[in-house]
């Protein structure tokens, strides 16, 4: 659930007039996301963004919850995570699988979502950065209407679905194999399945880059960028859908995009931190656990910005 970047596409789709971006900046909300602690990782070369889907159901109807297969669970977690980072080697994307096994500040081990249930967004980022060295510049949230809402604003995204097709009906995902139009509620149940994957969060993860290069090429496209009754209406639907932290502004959203456009579809600059092993821990379930070597390769090319090791180009 990647549609951070629809937020920020949408801005540049619509235009950069001064008076399109104070309208844009007055309707964007925001958040208190960061916040100082002792040993927080010095600031690294170029920007980092952390980009979340949250699973909260509070602004959900009952029948918007059985319509997006979310059930009823009140928890607050993270669906997606993913860290951008821009530099003099462009944009670079690694997702951040939510079940990532780390140390949580204050509340010992866990799944990297639960930390966003535990503290909100101040104790996220701060395991975010502390699991990875890297000291996060901005922060940026979607939830699941607002997905559903950016998607069905762009009038729906073709993806291709691979061979064996997808069920899954804890998400709602019943797609078979071969390009189809998805509208926002079937995006919605296609980036949530994970439960018949046999990659599980993995697979889940490689959908969700999979819909970022759908939506990046529906919002370039001329249908859209250059017809206002349609950009429109999608910037409007993105900066509803979108909550970022007090220092980000809509042309800071304007420069994500930029990035997040020329890298979509790109393998060499959109990976998963490279797991070592996926355990059952007690009272933890299934977990995901880094390969703490060539994790620490990668996030130390981003915070000194230099291209990421081969080794994890995949």
């Amino acid at each position: 659930m990647v549609l951070w970047t629809v937020v920020a596409l949408a801005v540049v789709v619509a235009g950069a007039g001064t008076a399109l971006y104070l309208w844009a900046d007055g309707r964007l909300r925001s958040t208190e996301a960061f916040g100082e602690y002792p040993g927080r990782p010095k600031a690294g070369r170029g920007t980092d963004w952390l980009l979340i889907g949250s699973d909260s159901r509070a602004t959900l109807t009952p029948e918007q919850r059985r319509e997006l297969h979310v059930g009823s669970n009140e928890v607050r977690n993270t669906d997606t995570l993913m860290i951008v980072h821009q530099g003099d080697h462009g944009t670079t994307t690694v997702s951040l699988p939510r079940d990532s096994y780390v140390a949580i500040p204050g509340h010992g081990r866990g799944k990297i979502n639960s930390a966003f249930a535990l503290g909100g967004p101040k104790l996220l980022t701060r395991t975010v950065e502390q699991a990875t060295g890297l000291r996060l510049d901005h922060f940026a949230e979607v939830d699941f209407l607002g997905f559903v809402d950016v998607v069905d604003a762009l009038g729906g995204v073709r993806v291709r679905v691979p061979a064996g097709g997808l069920r899954d009906e804890r998400s709602g995902a019943g797609f078979a194999a071969g390009c189809q139009e998805m509208d926002g509620v079937q995006a919605l149940a296609y980036v949530r399945a994970r439960y018949s994957d046999p990659e599980g969060d993995l697979g889940r993860v490689r959908r969700q880059r999979q819909l970022v290069s759908a939506v990046a090429e529906k919002a370039a496209s001329p249908s859209v960028a250059l017809d206002p009754w349609r950009a429109l209406p999608f910037l409007s639907a993105s900066l509803d859908a979108v909550t970022v932290d007090r220092r980000a502004g809509v042309r800071d959203l304007a420069r994500l995009a930029r990035g997040l456009r020329d890298a979509a579809g790109d393998e060499r600059r959109a990976v998963t931190v490279p797991v070592g092993s996926e355990p059952r821990v007690p009272g933890a379930g299934d977990v995901v656990v880094w390969d703490r070597r060539r994790a620490g390769e990668l996030f130390a090319a981003l915070r000194e910005d230099r291209p990421i090791p081969t080794s994890d180009l995949k």
